[in-house]
């Protein structure tokens, strides 16, 4: 079996890290943690016999650059994460470990915020925080396939939960713009997963665990192995990975809408869910309909009889509105962690025929089932078709203009097993090459392969049609406000599970994304000079990649046939064809160059044809213990296929009616309330007419050995990118038509722009509003956004690390790593109509960290050892926006075991202290805390290794 160290630490200045990664003294090591010279697996090995195994190493390729060096630190940062460092430091799969890279800095959707969204079952990352479609995944240095799902309905992205920990020999991280080497998309970053390679024997391991705070048992089994003979060789791996649902009631802080940490100051104490309502609009006194006694209790407890009251916008005056049927519950009954059973294999297989030609292919294959819940439906008024739910109507029962709400219990699901929407997703990666060498001076490699993610979704959701049937009955009229009579004794009766599924159906979504690709690379040194020789590698390649998602018709933003959902459709294809070529150029004996220059050409339905780019980098070691380095590349990234291919998809979401709000003479931190907070329809289509995004990013740093066990690195980043796409937010629409209509800012400052200019045309006419009886104004029911060229996005800051190793006889070797990155600068600039906010990354609506850390420390000692890890998250604004949270500290401890030659066990806690998210008194809405913290807490689990010929 491959000897596999524990290491986990940044590439640096050392030939014997050459040797930790490609020969069995050792595996790559951690993030900005620069790696220890002398690091053999074997605590008795020494640093000089690690050393001369290096000697007979050839160069090899690092993510950054397709030429081959001896040492592994070049003009870029490369962050190197190995298989048994993602063990060794708790993590159970590849996205948990790249979840605490301290670049990871971006916020972004997960499991936690999206049971109910477009993309619930994806893993993204966000370099850099400039979102999860800039940062490219590759396998093997080929391009993965998109999620087939566009992240929140807007873009592609790349699903980094798929990727199965049992076939990963190391994860190579270049975070910064690197088009000028892989073309569009790797303006963040590039993420490198190197599958494993001539491996021999045979290792299983067995993990189980649970968390301590109720739900999330788990259990994983790996299979790795591997054969060779004189002239060929195999690698396989098998891995079955499963975990429970856990859900939001299962959590004491937020399992009940009690939980909120900030009632209205004007009441004192939070309110239940309304969640059996019937009312007049307005808010006033006593306008909600007190249902009949002991109909709340009809409800299997979920609902509880309350008096319920209001405050005004403004004068905050506190009004009795009456009695309704409340719950503290249904808050909780959406999952915070999905539940999975997933299946992964891999095999790679080389032949040699002699004279240095050798064939090689691989196949990589992903299936996984999982389920969640995004919580129960509510009803709250008629449907319409092609209008879809309307939330006032006039009751001919009660002669007035009403309002409602009905939200439904688990119970007239029947049950939770009835509520999961499911996923069910197949992956299937394949490639087949021949490498070798011309004249003992190239080396060559042609690689063709094609790569397809397929997906599909199931959930149960209510029939507009059948709701409007059951509860309202016949529409009595047919222009301007809809007549309907409510069945009360429908309204105040729970559904039976049968009644349910009568009037609803299950909603079935398909998609899939391929990319089919073939690439011709070499590399060698064309001629000596005085310095050394001048190294050079060329590529071409082409790339046919697409995607074709299907939504259910019901849901589609031009029918709207399902009650209160709506969805995106869309596919498209796009050819690029690209040429590449790279100089390793040796200036001095201490001082290095390096040049490469990139063109891509498109084929797609856009206006983006081409695209140049280039870079270069100098490499300074004015002797052996340091490297000085800087670099400077250009990136580009072609208009994401889904902003361009979207056939059209809609979006409800509670906004703030910024003009209703200043017309009644409020700033808007005082209007709060469904008066003027309520649900906004938009809709969104693909733009042809995108231009590409473009950028540039530089860098500069050190790695220094302090001696023989003290390694340091400092680089600083600076990356920009111009014309980023993005789609225009309802709240950034509502905030400047209202400005633009009434000529205030949310604050009531002057506001910036004329009625009648060009910018005030465009944001007004992106509004539909309709007149709604009873209320201060026009009622929104309709916002278009889609997706414009921003102006800017600018971030630059700080990686650094240090890596401290101390050898003890008698007390064992230790090993410290600590890394850190710091935001220093960001901005953006929305429009180019708008001015540069210079003060983004202090602003208080910024939610991405401005800076993280990791460290590790790990000991061994014979047969034993330990490792404790910990990871920081910078602070956050606190919801209200007048201050800053704590940072945030969580805490990994596992202590290992080798039994036998063959066998060792292990045990990890995970979250040591079970601390769930810093706490901010002023965060009142749900979940009461902000989506980066997970609320799963406390892992315990056990893991046997056993390794066998």
């Amino acid at each position: 079996m491959s000897n596999k160290s524990n290491g986990l630490r940044q590439s640096r200045l050392s030939r014997a890290l050459v040797a930790a990664i490609f020969v069995s003294a050792g595996s790559p090591a951690y993030a900005q943690n620069p790696v220890d010279p002398a690091a053999p697996s074997d605590p008795a090995a020494s640093a000089e016999e690690v050393s001369k195994k290096t000697t007979d190493v050839a160069g090899v390729v690092v993510t950054g650059s397709r030429i081959k060096r001896t040492q592994l630190e070049g003009p870029s940062p490369v962050t190197v994460i190995s298989s048994t460092q993602i063990q060794r430091e708790g993590f159970v799969s590849v996205f948990d470990a790249l979840s605490t890279l301290t670049q990871n800095g971006g916020t972004t959707q997960n499991e936690l915020n999206s049971a109910g969204g477009f993309t619930p079952n994806g893993s993204p990352v966000n370099l850099r925080g400039l979102g999860p479609g800039r940062t490219l995944l590759l396998i093997n240095g080929r391009r993965a396939a998109d999620y087939p799902f566009p992240y929140n309905g807007q873009s592609n992205f790349q699903n980094f939960g798929s990727i199965p920990s049992a076939a990963v020999d190391r994860i190579e991280i270049l975070s910064g713009g690197a088009s000028a080497i892989y073309g569009s998309d790797a303006v963040a970053g590039v993420i490198n997963v190197v599958l494993k390679t001539d491996f021999n024997g045979d290792k299983v391991t067995v993990r189980g665990g649970t968390s301590t705070t109720g739900g999330g048992d788990f259990g994983n089994l790996q299979w790795v192995g591997g054969r060779s003979g004189d002239n060929w060789s195999v690698t396989y791996a098998l891995e079955y990975f499963a975990d429970e649902p856990v859900f939001g009631f299962q959590r004491d802080f937020m399992d009940s809408a009690d939980d909120n940490p900030r009632p209205v100051p004007e009441l004192g104490v939070n309110q239940p869910t309304a969640s059996l309502r019937l009312n007049r609009p307005g808010g006033a006194a006593n306008s909600y309909i007190a249902p009949p006694a002991g109909v709340c209790d009809r409800f299997d407890g979920e609902f509880v009889p309350f008096n319920y009251r209001t405050v005004a916008a403004g004068t905050r005056a506190v009004t009795n509105v009456g009695r309704a049927c409340g719950s503290w519950n249904d808050v909780g009954y959406q999952t915070i962690a999905n539940g999975n059973s997933d299946w992964s294999g891999y095999a790679y297989g080389t032949y040699d025929f002699g004279d240095g030609l050798q064939a090689w292919s691989s196949l990589q294959g992903y299936y996984s089932k999982s389920k969640l819940s995004g919580g129960t439906e509510a009803i709250s008024g008629p449907h319409i078709d092609r209008t879809g739910r309307v939330t006032t109507w006039f009751d001919t029962g009660f002669n007035a203009n009403m309002n409602m709400q009905r939200v439904l219990t688990p119970q007239e699901y029947g049950g939770f097993e009835a509520m999961y929407q499911r996923f069910t997703e197949k992956s299937l990666d394949v490639a087949f090459g021949l490498r070798g060498t011309l004249g003992d001076r190239f080396d060559w490699d042609v690689t063709v392969g094609r790569a397809e993610y397929r997906a599909d979704r199931t959930r149960p959701r209510l029939d507009g049609s059948a709701v409007t049937d059951w509860f309202f009955g016949p529409r009595l009229n047919t222009t301007g406000t809809p007549r309907y009579r409510l069945n009360l004794d429908r309204f105040y009766t729970p559904l039976t599970p049968a009644q349910y599924r009568a009037m609803s159906t299950t909603l079935k979504y398909e998609a899939e994304s391929w990319v089919n690709q073939g690439s011709a690379t070499i590399s060698g040194d064309l001629f000596d000079l005085p310095a050394g020789p001048l190294g050079f590698a060329a590529v071409v390649d082409f790339t046919s990649q697409g995607y074709d998602l299907n939504s259910p018709r019901s849901i589609l933003p031009t029918v709207v046939e399902t009650y209160n959902l709506t969805g995106t459709n869309g596919g498209g294809e796009r050819d690029r064809y690209a040429a590449g070529v790279e100089f390793s150029i040796p200036i001095l004996p201490s001082l290095k160059a390096s040049l490469a220059g990139r063109f891509d050409k498109y084929d797609d339905i856009t206006a983006v044809d081409d695209a140049k780019t280039w870079g270069y980098g100098l490499e300074w070691r004015p002797f052996d213990s340091l490297l000085i380095r800087g670099n400077y590349s250009t990136s580009f990234k072609a208009p994401d296929m889904h902003f361009v291919f979207n056939e059209g998809s809609g979006s409800f979401n509670t906004v703030l009616d910024t003009y209703r709000c200043l017309s009644a003479g409020f700033a808007a931190s005082t209007c709060t309330g469904a008066v003027y907070n309520y649900s906004m329809f938009a809709t969104s289509q693909g733009e042809p007419s995108l231009t590409e995004e473009t950028g540039e990013s530089w860098g500069a740093g050190l790695v220094w050995d302090i001696g023989d066990s003290v390694s340091l690195s400092v680089d600083y980043y600076d990356i920009k990118l111009d014309d980023a796409v993005t789609t225009l937010t309802s709240t950034f629409i509502m905030d400047n038509e209202g400005g633009c209509r009434t000529g205030l800012t949310r604050t009531r400052q002057p506001y910036a722009f004329a009625p009648d200019s060009a910018f005030c045309r465009e944001v007004t006419g992106r509004v539909t509003r309709e007149t709604a009886p009873g209320e201060p104004t026009d009622r929104v029911t309709n916002i278009r956004s889609g997706p414009v060229n921003q102006s800017l996005l600018h971030v630059a800051g700080l990686d650094a690390a240090v890596n401290w190793r101390l050898n003890t006889e008698r007390f064992g070797d230790y090993r410290w790593e600590l890394g850190w990155t710091h935001t220093l600068k960001s901005e953006r600039q929305l429009l180019a109509t708008d001015p540069v906010d210079r003060d983004w990354r202090d602003d208080m609506t910024n939610f991405d960290f401005r800076s993280r850390v990791r460290g590790s420390v790990s000991w061994q000692k014979q047969d034993w050892s330990a490792t404790v890890f910990m990871t920081r998250y910078g602070s956050l604004p606190n919801w209200q926006e007048t201050g800053r949270i704590a940072p945030y500290f969580l805490w990994n401890l596992n202590v290992g075991k080798q039994i036998t030659d063959k066998a060792k066990v292990t045990v990890f806690v995970n979250n040591v202290f079970n601390k769930f998210h810093p706490r901010d008194n002023g965060y009142d809405a749900y979940p009461y805390f902000y989506r980066s913290y997970s609320p799963i807490g406390r892992e315990i689990s056990a893991q046997l290794e056993y390794a066998f010929d």
